[in-house]
């Protein structure tokens, strides 16, 4: 399978469909398509459905702003602020994030997409946190992560 991002529709597939897509490429194919040109497109549309996808009866009243940074050249940087049940997601703020989130974008991919784990990727490297690391530890846990 040679993963041609060009040619995938994000807006119509559903999170099992990409969770499948990400599994089935290899890494190389990753790191060429977050690479590419639709790079930003990807980011914009996983960060953009995380709201559709907060377990608000988990989240309960937690409230915290989160910082991610997807690096590469340039980094990519979102903003997802939880409050009382919602998610947002946005551009960069001066909020002070509770808690601020580093990584690849292959690693990204892979946590998003329930083919990795956030203590995995932690323990790796991979996956690098700054603030209140308890949130961190349990935030996939907010979210409907999907299945492969």
């Amino acid at each position: 399978m040679v993963l041609d991002l060009s040619t995938v529709d994000f807006a119509g597939m559903t999170p099992d469909e990409f969770a499948r897509m990400v599994k089935q490429a290899s890494k190389g194919e990753l790191e060429a398509a977050m690479s590419g040109p639709h790079r930003r497109a990807v980011l914009d549309e996983v960060f953009g459905r995380m709201s559709s996808r907060l377990r608000a009866e988990r989240a309960g009243t937690l409230s915290a702003v989160i910082r991610w940074t997807i690096t590469g050249d340039p980094d990519d940087e979102y903003e997802q602020v939880i409050d009382n049940g919602t998610c947002t997601v946005g551009a960069p703020t001066d909020a002070k994030p509770r808690l601020s989130i580093s990584t690849d974008p292959v690693s990204f991919l892979k946590l998003v997409s329930g083919n990795a784990s956030g203590p995995a990727l932690f323990m790796t490297r991979k996956l690098k946190l700054a603030g209140d690391l308890a949130l961190g530890a349990g935030l996939t846990s907010y979210f409907d992560i999907p299945k492969a």
